[in-house]
């Protein structure tokens, strides 16, 4: 079995696969690791769940940036602050420190490991996938073949035109902040999306914007500066940026089909299992991972025919995300409307808190 892509899905699914013991996989990866990967590196509570049941939390715990609240500011600019006391709600992570934990996991638990592979092609017998062909060409022959590649990995079954999120964000060392809470700001120029920023240590922020531009019409640049001007001028004016601005895709949908043909199995961003409010992939990408390797556990170990292994496992997608990306087809709905800020605005009173509650849980 070949899993290509050692993201968090491709991980997830190689360190399941050990876990489940089915250990005949090599994982491929165009790059060594640790190794640095541009995101806003947020972990929401049912990406720490599982962590936990990847058996990684202890590892990834101390390098992580503890999350129990959030500041949020609505399109008209109210503001609030959301808090859970001292329980920790999120964290924010490294991809550096992630992905190799997971992978390290994956490795131990038997998993072979092969860095600098960067997969050009499928190979194919009749219409079955049977492996890939790298770059420099070396071949991977499998039985089965996982693509992981994330958003632009185009190793993937004909779909549908994609959905794209466009993100910019950058490093600075030195802004204030109110300690264990992440910003979501909801300016009106990036609706139906946001601006946040993320503490990654006591002393790094991140800081970024997510926004749509179907018609390549929009300056990133211009975009985020004006967002820094309108809400961080001042506490950016003594703070020291480090590195680059780094810009980089998402893709999404909120149909969850096309995932599977024989031979070939895709999980996570390369199969637009994104937020589509929030942009969050890290969770999705696991947990599909996760479902991928017990589908593949049932066709390698217990004898299930493949097409209705690959079959169940679009349906567990399904089931465990469509809930969650059409709710968040109605937050972006409801941020172009007064709603929003009249529930930031009313979210003293207990029932409001409730609803909130019930609405972002199922986001």
């Amino acid at each position: 079995m070949a899993i290509v892509g050692a993201g968090p899905a491709g991980t997830a699914a190689a360190a399941h696969l050990g876990h489940l013991g089915v250990t005949d996989a090599v994982l491929l990866d165009k790059h060594p690791f640790p190794r640095d990967k541009t995101c806003a590196s947020g972990v929401s509570p049912n990406g720490m769940k599982v962590l936990r049941e990847l058996q990684v939390w202890d590892d990834i715990r101390p390098h992580a940036y503890p999350i129990t609240g959030a500041r949020i500011v609505t399109p008209q600019g109210r503001e609030a602050w959301v808090n859970s006391g001292p329980e920790v709600q999120a964290i924010v992570c490294l991809r550096r420190t992630l992905d190799h934990a997971i992978l390290r996991r994956a490795e131990s638990a038997g998993v072979r490991f092969v860095p600098r592979f960067t997969a050009a092609r499928l190979l194919f017998e009749g219409d079955r996938v049977v492996g890939c062909v790298a770059k420099d060409g070396r071949e991977v022959r499998a039985r089965v073949t996982v693509i992981a590649g994330g958003t632009h990995c185009d190793l993937v079954p004909r779909r549908p035109k994609r959905r794209l999120i466009q993100a910019i964000m950058g490093w600075w060392d030195g802004v204030p902040f109110r300690e264990h809470h992440v910003e979501m700001l909801f300016d009106r120029a990036l609706l139906p999306l946001y601006g946040w920023l993320f503490p990654e240590s006591d002393g790094r922020v991140n800081i970024g914007i997510a926004y749509e531009d179907p018609k390549g019409e929009k300056n990133a640049r211009e975009l985020f500066r004006n967002f820094l001007d309108t809400h961080f001028a001042d506490r950016l004016a003594h703070a020291t940026p480090v590195g680059e601005l780094k810009g980089h895709p998402i893709t999404y949908s909120y149909r969850i089909s096309g995932l599977t043909s024989p031979g070939r199995i895709v999980i996570g961003e390369s199969g637009r299992l994104t937020h589509p409010a929030t942009a969050e992939g890290i969770y999705q990408g696991m947990r599909s991972g996760m479902l991928a390797a017990e589908a593949l556990r049932d066709v390698f170990q217990s004898g299930a025919d493949e097409a209705s292994a690959f079959a169940s496992y679009e349906r567990r997608c399904r089931a465990e995300f469509r809930t969650s990306f059409l709710c968040g087809g109605v937050v972006r709905a409801l941020l172009r409307t007064p709603f929003f800020d009249l529930m930031v605005k009313e979210s003293g009173r207990p029932i409001v808190r409730r609803a909130a509650a019930q609405l972002l849980s199922a986001l």
